[in-house]
């Protein structure tokens, strides 16, 4: 079957009917004609026949031959020609290998859009700037209306206006969902750089390898699999911006090469001999503790202060309830199709969203505006919310059973999380002075009774004011310390 426009042409791999076809729809509204295949035989034929294919997305379990075998096929059909791979969570592996063996892209499923728009992008190595980097050409997602009036992020913008013109590497911290990447976009549209490419890289969405390819591209025969020639997207990024998101999960032995970017700006293409000079700003975001990942020797410390020059820290959207009504109009308009009718907050559905913790951030509240806009039921989605507040203030309500000298008028559920953690860190001192008793002050000795580390050891002692006590406290020696486990470097 062929949905025809005056684009060029994409095969589609796909035997489950429901995807192929909306593949095919996305396909068709990014300006691409389209040819679909249920299985490899199809897949195959379509090839033979003549037809003018310039990319082919290729399911990994295709019925009959499966991905990897139809790919081999592909490719002594037409050896150049771009085929990337779609793949479920279960057979991701699978991607991986294809892509190892020449696939150049994988996508998994659902296929959204706009990850469909940049991996054809990057496939077929369309030469504009706005191509080559597809984050370029979206619009500021959220610009006035995410800053709002909220004085710490006021603080952010005035400072995205200082640090604008400078080069210099930024860190932007903060929970996930709270609107990093909105951040980074703000700042590269202000910097000098604005009509060169923004360039991002998720390093927890690829394997450490596949990530190392990305950044730095590789050469033809670099290995099994590389028909050809490819780019990293610092090549594609220069004069531009790069965004590594999620920099905390970077594999660390790819960090070191990382690191010679940033001191040198200069990279080898893995399998390549030629030094690649780019002249490229780099950002990274994170929701990680870099501080707490350095003493577990899990990001190197000598990264973290070459990334680090400006740091930025993004509010939870819990710690600026004022700016939520905002927020929802705005993404009212931003999901609401031109010719639907207004949807408007009530006072009562307003006073609800402020009241509610929202632990995933601006994600989950536009989640939640597109909800209500699909059943444009605000006394339902209300009562919803109202649900999730009391669920809060019942776990508020228990923890402060088991700590009776917090009791006290009831507070709102945002400090839920600030007890929790209260809690936390006074188990973990309580097992740590009894270590340290047991062992008349012997660090070393407590780190072993501990199970962790003797540097994790010292920092939870800093971080929870025990290193400078003028005396061992006294502690039941019958109390046997607890090991701290994974919670010892933590924050």
């Amino acid at each position: 079957m062929q949905y025809s426009t005056n684009g060029p042409t994409i095969l589609v791999g796909e035997d489950e009917p429901e995807l192929r076809d909306s593949i095919a729809a996305s396909l068709n509204s990014l300006g691409y004609s389209v040819e679909l295949a249920g299985d490899a035989e199809e897949v195959l034929a379509c090839l033979r026949s003549g037809f003018n294919i310039a990319a082919v997305l290729l399911d990994t379990m295709l019925p009959d031959s499966g991905g990897l075998e139809t790919l081999i096929d592909i490719h002594a059909i037409d050896a150049t020609l771009p085929v990337i791979m779609i793949a479920g969570w279960s057979s991701m592996q699978s991607a991986v290998s294809a892509t190892k063996r020449g696939a150049v892209d994988f996508l998994s499923k659902p296929v959204s859009p706009e990850n469909l728009r940049k991996a054809l992008t990057r496939a077929l190595e369309t030469p504009s700037a706005a191509d080559a980097a597809p984050a370029q050409t979206a619009a500021p997602i959220l610009t006035k209306a995410f800053f709002g009036t909220n004085p710490r992020m006021k603080e952010i913008q005035s400072r995205l206006v200082q640090i604008a013109w400078a080069d210099a590497p930024v860190l932007i911290q903060g929970e996930t969902g709270s609107g990093k990447e909105i951040v980074a976009r703000e700042l590269h549209a202000q910097s000098p750089r604005a009509n060169k490419p923004l360039v991002k890289l998720n390093c927890a969405a690829l394997p450490s390898d596949l990530v190392e390819s990305e950044l730095f591209g590789y050469e033809r025969g670099a290995f099994t699999g590389a028909f050809q020639k490819k780019e990293g997207l610092f090549e594609t990024a220069d004069g531009g911006t790069i965004l590594l998101d999620e920099i905390g999960d970077m594999d660390i032995r790819l960090q070191a090469k990382l690191l010679q970017v940033l001191q040198d700006h200069e990279f080898k293409r893995i399998g390549g001999k030629e030094t690649i000079r780019v002249d490229v700003r780099v950002m990274a975001a994170t929701h990680r503790n870099l501080e707490s990942a350095i003493v577990e020797r899990t990001f190197r410390e000598d990264l973290y202060y070459r990334l680090n020059v400006v740091n930025l820290h993004v509010p939870a959207l819990r710690e600026r309830r004022e700016d939520i009504p905002a927020i929802a109009d705005f993404l009212i308009q931003k999901h609401s199709a031109k010719d639907a009718s207004s949807l408007g907050l009530t006072r009562e559905l307003k006073h609800t969203m402020m009241n509610y913790h929202w632990p995933g951030n601006v994600r989950e509240l536009e989640n939640f505006v597109r909800k209500l806009i699909i059943f444009r039921d605000c006394s339902a989605l209300m009562q919803e919310l109202e649900t999730k507040v009391a669920r809060t203030r019942v776990s508020t309500a228990a923890l402060a059973e088991t700590q009776p000298a917090a009791r006290g008028p009831f507070v709102d559920d945002s400090q839920v999380l600030e007890r929790v953690i209260k809690t936390k860190d006074q188990g973990e001192a309580e097992a740590i002075l009894a270590a340290l008793n047991l062992t008349r002050w012997n660090r070393k000795q407590a780190a072993a009774r501990l199970k962790i580390g003797y540097k994790a050891l010292l920092y939870r002692m800093r971080k929870l004011g025990l290193e400078d006590s003028p005396a061992p406290p006294v502690v039941s020696s019958d109390r046997a310390p607890r090991s701290l486990g994974m919670t010892a470097g933590g924050d």
